[in-house]
Parts: C-alpha cells; structure tokens; sequence
C-alpha cells in the first residue's frame, strides 16, 4: 500500500528520497526552512554507487549536461608535487563499477532534484516550512511546523541535517563533536587562471596538518577547492563565516606554485571557513513512524567524497524497505538495519583519513599510501555498492565496519 510521506528537508538528501519514493507512487511532500532552495556554492563528487541512483531517477542528462567526469585522483605532495597514489577514474571507473564518476556543483545538483521532484508532483516543496518536531499518534503522524500548523501523514523522514529537530526530539539534544579541523572552501572561475591549467583530474594537495583538494565543476567553468587545516582552537559556528584571505594565504605557505596561483587568482571577499563537526554513532535512527537520513543521522567530514552519496543510497535503500514490507515500522527497521553499518564505517575512515591526507614527511606520506592502497581498498566495498539491488534482509549487512584501521 503507497503511504503518505512527509519530509524535513529539502537538501540533496531530502530532494533525493523524495524523487524516488513519488516514482515509487508514494505521496510526498517536503517541508523546508529556507525561503528558496539554495545551495552555498561548493561542489561534491558523485562515484557509481550514487550515480547508479542518479540514474534510476532519470537525471542522466541533466549530469552530463552540466558535470565534469574526472580521469583520476591525485595525492601529491604539498610541496614537490611528487604522485605518491593515484585512483583511475574516468573510463575505468565506469568499467569497474558499471557508472561513470561525476564532479558537480551543489547548485546544480540541487536543481536538476529540485525539477524532477516538482515534475512528479508539482506543488510538493513547501519553503519557509520549518519543522520543529512530531507526534507519533496511533494510526497517523502529525508533524509539527514553525508557525504552529500541522500536518497529518503516515510517517516521516528526517532529512534536515546536522543541526536536526527530528534527530533531537528522538535521541534528545546533544552538540555535534569539532574534530579539530576546519575547512576553507571556495570557486576560481576559469577566467581568472591561466590556459590550460588544469585537467579534468581531482588533486589532493597533502602537507603536514592540512590539505587541499581541487577539482573542476559547472562544466569545468569554476575551480572548486576545499582547504582543510587543523585549528584546534576554532570558535565560530556556521557554514557560511566570512574569513580574510590573508589567514588562508598563510595556512597555505609553502605550497606547491600551482596552489599558490589558485590562491591569487580567487576572489578575496568570497573566503569562506567553517568547522568540520561529527556526532557520535546513534543506536538506532528509526521508532514506529520516524526515520533519520543523511546528515541527521550520519554526518561526516568530507575526506572520502562519500557524505552527499551517503544521503542518496540512504534514500534508494529506503524506498526499496518500503516496498518490501507493508508494516511501517518494520519497513524502518530494515532500512536501518541495511545502512547503520556501512555509513558508520564512512564515517569512521572519513575521519581517520584526516591524519593520512596530513603525515609531517614526504616518506610518512610515501609509506602510508603504500599501506592503505585506497584505489583497491575502495574498489573492494565503497564504490561497489548497489542501492538499488543490494540484500536487505541478512544476518550480516554490507559494509558492516571492520576492526579499526591504524591509519
């Protein structure tokens, strides 16, 4: 039987879990807070364990129309620029894994689930919709909204990130975990570089106590960076804080020239930092009518590319719980059981993967990608998986974390 589902939410996650459930011919609607659906202008990587998805909901197009496919990944020394590893992506990618590799601006992303969701129900985004909390009544769920409305639905998702009403009205408060790193983003239009600076690659620019990835987006019409450094001693809260420009030039001294030309070619008024937080491991995510997705759930530092693709198999798995069991909250608790696992090992190796991007030598460097092997180590469980036809019911759920690495 098709249920009646509300969102909170109306991020890649949200949009993403909306798009399938409607072409699942559920009724959704999604509530969220903002007074538009914008996303701050950085990019994400999407491998084949969310393209496959991205696929299924029919945005195909719109992906080529506007992404980058990238040939390889790049760990270089800060300094030299010596390859210490490298991952083939473009054509073999798509070999191995069965779905190319894309780099997309968020604003684009956004916009192309933003359509389709509207193409399958028009009308279903509810802007300047906050939601504050619900109540699990027997038979139905009332969600609760900021201006004091309310709507009735058969049970609801929550997808409204790390700062969740969902998550804290079910697990109670609790302040996101500051890893101790922050992140310095920023877009260098194609314009402002020299000819022919860079190819369609992703470059992992690894020093001691900070790094830096570069990659294209927008059709290769901006230069996305994303500088992550340890400042332990961080204040500010938000995504969006303001930074001069000269603190960033300084955390990246001694970078290799090509950092440097990136550096000076950006805007100094658009610096961007914010804290790159995590929360502990939830016990569960999901009671009779509620479940969590994404960032609720499961946020993550960005050092393995895998926190929007996280949000995207969330929603493909949970589509397919719901089809497979009539019971709500049964319905739940295989889609939990299906992806507690494999999202908290993400996370855990996301985190562990800020001191392997940050070794204080070149041969600590040298010596640890030669350890860890990243290309083969996610070839065998990260980019393999399959949303969409991976089991749900079994004894031991894919991706299940192994022992800790010593990474």
């Amino acid at each position: 039987m098709k249920k009646k589902i509300l969102i909170a939410g109306g991020g890649i996650g949200g949009l993403a879990a909306a798009a399938g459930l409607l072409q699942a011919g559920h009724d959704v609607d999604v509530y969220e807070q903002a007074p538009e659906l914008t996303e701050v202008g950085a990019g994400i990587q999407i491998s084949a364990n969310a393209t496959r998805i991205l696929y299924h909901l029919g945005l195909k197009r719109a992906l080529d129309e506007v992404s980058v496919r990238p040939q390889r990944i790049e760990f270089r020394l800060h300094d030299t620029g010596e390859i210490v590893s490298e991952i083939p992506l473009g054509g073999d990618h798509e070999e191995k894994f069965g779905m190319p590799y894309y780099h997309v601006y968020r604003p684009d992303i956004l916009d192309m689930l933003r359509e389709r969701v509207e193409a399958l129900k028009p009308g279903c985004i509810h802007l300047n919709a906050g939601v504050t909390g619900y109540d699990e009544q027997a038979g139905r769920l009332l969600l609760k909204l900021e201006d004091g409305a309310t709507v009735e639905g058969d049970m609801l998702i929550g997808a409204d990130g790390i700062k969740s009403a969902v998550r804290q009205q079910m697990h109670g408060p609790q302040q996101p975990q500051f890893t101790g790193q922050v992140a310095w983003r920023g877009l260098i239009p194609v314009e402002k570089l020299p000819k022919d600076f860079m190819p369609p690659v992703f470059v992992n620019w690894m020093g001691p106590h900070r790094h830096m990835v570069v990659y294209w987006v927008h059709g290769g019409k901006y230069l996305n960076f994303v500088g992550c450094v340890s400042k332990p001693d961080w204040t500010e809260v938000g995504w969006a804080i303001k930074a001069p420009w000269e603190d960033l030039k300084a955390d990246y001294e001694g970078f290799h020239p090509q950092v440097q030309t990136m550096l000076d070619a950006m805007d100094r008024d658009a610096c961007y930092c914010w804290a790159l937080n995590i929360r502990p491991r939830l016990p569960f995510w999901s009671t009779s009518r509620v479940t969590l997705l994404g960032d609720s759930c499961h946020p993550t530092i960005p050092y393995m590319a895998q926190g929007a693709v996280m949000a995207i198999e969330d929603g493909a798995v949970l589509v397919r719980a719901l089809d497979e069991d009539r019971d709500i909250a049964e319905a739940l608790k295989l889609y939990e059981q299906a992806r507690i696992d494999r999202t908290a090992r993400i996370v855990r190796e996301s985190t562990e993967h800020a001191q392997l991007y940050q070794h204080q030598t070149h041969q600590a460097f040298r010596d640890a990608f030669a350890d860890k092997q990243p290309a083969a180590d996610r070839a065998k469980w990260l980019y393999n998986y399959d949303a969409l036809s991976v089991p749900l019911r079994s004894e031991e759920p894919h991706g299940r974390a192994p022992a800790r690495s010593q990474i």
